[in-house]
C-alpha cells in the first residue's frame, strides 16, 4: 500500500485532491488492481522472480502536497533475521547515493525524503513477513528527478549533478 499527497494523483483536477475534500481526509483510491502504475510494477518484480505474484496495490491519498509512503509486504518461507536483511538491502545499495536504508529502528517517513532526490527505505521483520517501508518526494524522486538522474548517467557525469541528495 502507498500513501501519496495529493500530487501524486495527478494534475487534473478531481473532486478528492480539491483541498477541502483532502484536508483533514485519508482516502484510498484505485484499489486492488486498478492503478495505472499496477503492470510497470508487476513488469519490474518479473525481472527478479522467475514466477511473480499477482500483486495487490492499494493506494491513498494523504492531505500532503507531494509525497509517498509505501510499505510493500514480502512474506518468506519459514522465518528470517531482520538484521540480514537489513544487511542485504544495505549492500544492494551502498554504492547508491539517493538510496538511504535506515538502520534498525528508525522507519521511513516523508521526512526523510520530501524536497529531495532520496528514497529512504525501512526494514522491519515480523516472523515471517519482511515490511519494507519507502518514502520519496514524487514531485523530485518521480519523473523530474529520474529524467536527471539518467542524463547525468548517460553523459557520464556524476550521478548527484543538479540534484538534491
Amino acid at each position: 500500500d502507498s500513501k501519496s499527497g495529493v500530487s501524486g494523483a495527478g494534475r487534473s483536477p478531481k473532486q478528492n485532491t480539491h483541498f477541502v475534500e483532502a484536508s483533514n481526509n485519508f482516502s484510498p483510491y484505485k484499489i486492488g488492481r486498478t492503478h495505472r502504475h499496477l503492470p510497470e510494477m508487476e513488469q519490474a518484480i518479473a525481472q527478479w522472480h522467475p514466477n511473480p505474484p499477482q500483486l495487490i496495490f492499494s493506494p491513498h491519498l494523504l492531505p500532503v502536497p507531494r509525497g509517498i509512503l509505501s510499505n510493500v509486504y514480502v512474506q518468506v518461507a519459514g522465518t528470517v533475521d531482520e538484521e540480514q536483511v537489513r544487511e542485504v538491502y544495505g549492500r544492494f545499495y551502498a554504492n547508491k547515493p539517493f538510496i538511504k536504508v535506515l538502520p534498525a529502528g528508525k522507519l521511513a517517513t516523508l521526512a526523510h525524503a520530501v524536497h529531495t532526490n532520496r528514497c529512504a527505505i525501512s526494514i522491519t521483520v515480523t516472523g515471517s513477513t519482511i515490511i519494507l517501508t519507502s518514502a520519496i518526494d514524487n514531485l523530485i524522486k518521480g519523473a523530474a528527478g529520474q529524467a536527471v538522474q539518467n542524463m547525468n548517467v548517460m553523459f557520464e557525469l556524476d550521478e548527484t549533478t543538479g540534484l538534491i541528495g
